[in-house]
């Protein structure tokens, strides 16, 4: 990475402040004057008056549309995992997953209490999909769904269901069993043909395009840590891993990743 962009993702100063002090041979890399341009990276030894910066890593929450076909994993043998996919600068993992055949909405972050506070069962946030169904929904499905239906050894949590379309509907869960919406479908006869993760929480997937990315706004991250203030962080297992407030809508610094 780039001196002056190193720096200004510390939080030390801005590249062009950055810039200044080289210009002026205030800075030092590894003990040398430090020429404009250089490339430094974490275990480059950086100091400024003689003062080492000890860099702090930068909080981040990305928004990202997960394509069809991306796994949820950091594991560096899955060929298309979601890590390797984004290729973010600095470690980040998703907050929640969505199976390889699921597309939408994933959070990504940096933060492990966000993680814990947002994704604990119990703290019951909701996420919001679409699905398109094998054949036409009823009245009798619907009201099946929201009560719950018994998987994975359990019933699950009552939801709210609404039909889009004579195949389509849209859920909102506050629980988030593995792969639950298709499980739920085909305990009732119904067979997942499209699912989408609109919304999680206050943050919603908007028409951020698919494969890209973007920082959550600050708008946001306000009303997110507003809704999760009195959540718990505690009994959270990391594996391989309410009420609906209005949502910022702007889509700021969208990041589109070519591949």
């Amino acid at each position: 990475m780039r001196l002056n962009k190193y720096l200004s993702d510390a939080g030390v100063c801005s590249r062009r402040e950055a810039d200044r002090l080289v210009e002026a041979g205030r800075i030092t890399i590894n003990g040398e004057t430090a020429r404009m341009g250089m490339q430094v990276s974490d275990e480059t030894e950086i100091c400024i008056d003689g003062k080492k910066i000890i860099r702090e890593e930068k909080k981040v929450l990305l928004a990202f549309h997960k394509p069809r076909g991306i796994e949820c994993t950091a594991n560096p043998n899955v060929k298309k995992n979601v890590i390797s996919y984004i290729n973010y600068p600095i470690r980040i993992y998703y907050i929640g997953r969505l199976d390889k055949d699921s597309e939408g909405l994933l959070l990504l972050t940096n933060q492990g209490e966000l993680v814990n506070k947002m994704m604990r069962s119990g703290n019951q946030h909701e996420k919001e999909y679409v699905v398109t169904v094998n054949k036409p929904v009823t009245k009798e499905f619907i009201k099946k769904m929201q009560d719950g239906v018994p998987i994975l050894g359990t019933k699950t949590r009552k939801c709210r269901v609404i039909q889009t379309g004579e195949k389509s509907f849209r859920i909102i869960l506050t629980q988030g069993l593995n792969r639950q919406i298709r499980r739920m479908c085909q305990y009732l006869g119904y067979e997942v043909k499209r699912l989408k993760r609109i919304r999680v929480m206050n943050i919603e997937l908007g028409d951020l395009p698919v494969g890209s990315y973007r920082e959550v706004t600050a708008q946001e991250m306000k009303t997110l840590q507003e809704m999760i203030k009195d959540s718990s962080e505690t009994t959270v297992i990391k594996k391989e891993r309410g009420k609906k407030c209005e949502p910022d809508r702007k889509n700021e610094g969208t990041r589109r990743i070519v591949k």
